[in-house]
């Protein structure tokens, strides 16, 4: 049925029960308890719960942009000091979990070109695969060969490796 109905047109029949007066001198106990609950838990809930919010408007966290500072690489930690050791291995940890996710975006973009575009996604994508060659060639280079339990020495001498072979190539 239409919502604007014409209510003119159609009229509510008339009630035949006549609604009764309460002649009661006895508050309703419903009343009493709304009013209870509303006094006892409500507002104190309420309370509290405005007063944190005020407080995080106030004070804004932003937990997904946390910045850490870089920390020197493994190669340029000193003999024996576990702690650079360990922090350059969290700043790899960290690296790689970047690379990651920027192959991934690249890879979505591509992905989303070639749907946008079908048959002709060859002449009108043809940046978004040159793109994703040159990150996955960077990631494998950096990364590839290491496996699940890569870390930062085996990936900083697999880097020194492959600059020697490329010295060796170059002579």
């Amino acid at each position: 049925m239409p919502e604007d109905r014409d209510w003119e047109a159609y009229k509510v029949p008339p009630t035949r029960t006549p609604v009764s007066e309460r002649t009661t001198s006895v508050p309703n106990p419903v009343n009493f308890f709304q009013t209870a609950f509303s006094y006892v838990l409500d507002a104190p809930v309420s309370f509290v719960r405005e007063w944190i919010e005020r407080w995080q408007t106030k004070n804004k966290f932003y937990y997904y942009h946390q910045k850490f500072r870089r920390v020197p690489d493994l190669s340029e930690c000193l003999e024996g000091d576990y702690l650079c050791y360990y922090e350059a291995e969290a700043q790899w940890r960290r690296d790689r979990m970047v690379d990651q996710e920027i192959v991934e975006i690249v890879r979505e973009r591509l992905a989303a070109c070639k749907q946008r575009e079908g048959p002709n996604q060859f002449q009108n994508c043809a940046k978004e695969m040159e793109l994703l060659a040159q990150v996955t060639k960077a990631y494998q280079d950096r990364y590839g060969d290491l496996g699940y339990h890569g870390n930062a020495r085996t990936c900083l001498m697999k880097q020194k490796h492959r600059m020697m072979e490329e010295r060796k190539a170059a002579q």
